[in-house]
C-alpha cells in the first residue's frame, strides 16, 4: 500500500505531538521530518519516537520548503500551530500549493476560507476534528433549518473549559452559535463563558486531574422564559486521542481531493469527510 506522506505543523505543541507519534505508528502515513513552527521555540529539533524532526522557523520557512517539495513527493499539511498563525499559515500553504487539513482554531476565519477559495490548494478546515462532535453539530445543523425558531424565547447559557494555555475561545462553542441562534436564541459569541483556570476546572468541574492539561468540556444550556423547562447538551473530551482519527480521516479525503482534476471547490469541512466516509 502506498503511503500518503503528511507534514505535521505545530511541534513541540501538545496536540501537534499527539498526531505525529500517531503517524509514525500509522501504517498508511509517511511523516516527513520537518515541522513549521513559533519564532519564539528554541530547539532546532524534537524526536518523536524513532523519527527525528527539523523545527522550522519562520524566517527560514519558505527556503525550506521549496527544498522539501523538490525532495519529497507531494504531501499534505496537517496544521495545529497557534491561532495567531491561522491566516499567515494559509497564505503560505497556497503559496506553496500545499494541500492542508487546518486543525487549529481562531484567526479570521472568513479570510481563511477566502484566502482557499481563492487558490488552487484545496483543504479541510474545522474547528473540532473529533468526527463524534461534528456528528453533534451536523445534527444541531439540521434542527435548525428544519426548525427554525424552535427555542425562541429561551435563555442561552454557554460554558467551555480548556487547557489553561489553550489561547482563543473554542471554536467548537463559537461554531454552536451559529445553530441556536437559527432556533430562535438571542445569543453572541461574546457571551460564551471561558473557563481555563485549574483549580476551577478540578474542583467545580470535576475534571480529572491527569486531563487538566489536554482536555476541552463543553456544557450548552437552554432555560424557558418562565424556567418551567430546561435542555442541556453536553459534550466532554479528555485528552487528545479523538482528535487523531478525524484529522486522519480528513488527510485521506483530501488526497482524493488532490487527485479530482474535475473538483469544483477547495473549502471543504469535516461534514464533508463524514458524508465521504
Amino acid at each position: 500500500m502506498e503511503k500518503t506522506h503528511i507534514m505535521v505543523n505545530g511541534l513541540p505543541g501538545n496536540v501537534a505531538a499527539t498526531m505525529a507519534e500517531a503517524a509514525v505508528t500509522d501504517q498508511r502515513f509517511a511523516l516527513i521530518p520537518y515541522s513549521l513552527t513559533g519564532p519564539d521555540i528554541v530547539d532546532d529539533f524534537i524526536q518523536v519516537k524513532d523519527v527525528r524532526i527539523c523545527l522550522v522557523k519562520p524566517d527560514t520557512r519558505d527556503e525550506t520548503i521549496t527544498d522539501i517539495c523538490n525532495q519529497s513527493p507531494a504531501f499534505i499539511a496537517i496544521d495545529y500551530t497557534h491561532p495567531s498563525a491561522v491566516n499567515t499559515n494559509a497564505k503560505f500553504y497556497t503559496r506553496h500549493n500545499i494541500p492542508f487539513v487546518m486543525g487549529t482554531t481562531g484567526g479570521d476565519r472568513k479570510a481563511l476560507e477566502a484566502t482557499v477559495s481563492r487558490s488552487r490548494t484545496p483543504a479541510v478546515i474545522a474547528p473540532n476534528m473529533a468526527k463524534q462532535i461534528v456528528g453533534f453539530q451536523a445534527m444541531m445543523a439540521f434542527a435548525a433549518d428544519r426548525f427554525p425558531g424552535l427555542f425562541a424565547g429561551y435563555r442561552l447559557e454557554i460554558k467551555e473549559s480548556h487547557q489553561q494555555k489553550k489561547a482563543d475561545t473554542s471554536g467548537t462553542a463559537k461554531a454552536m452559535v451559529h445553530y441556536f441562534n437559527q432556533l430562535g436564541v438571542d445569543f453572541d459569541p461574546k457571551e460564551i463563558q471561558q473557563i481555563r483556570d485549574p483549580l476551577v476546572q478540578k474542583n467545580q468541574w470535576q475534571i480529572p486531574e491527569q486531563y487538566l492539561s489536554g482536555h476541552g468540556w463543553h456544557t450548552y444550556t437552554l432555560t424557558a422564559p418562565d424556567e418551567s423547562a430546561q435542555f442541556v447538551f453536553t459534550h466532554n473530551v479528555n485528552g487528545r486521542n479523538i482528535y487523531v482519527a478525524g484529522t486522519f480521516d480528513a488527510v485521506l479525503f483530501l488526497t482524493k481531493q488532490v487527485a479530482d482534476t474535475k473538483r469544483s471547490r477547495q473549502v471543504f469541512t469535516m461534514i464533508d469527510v463524514l458524508n465521504q466516509a
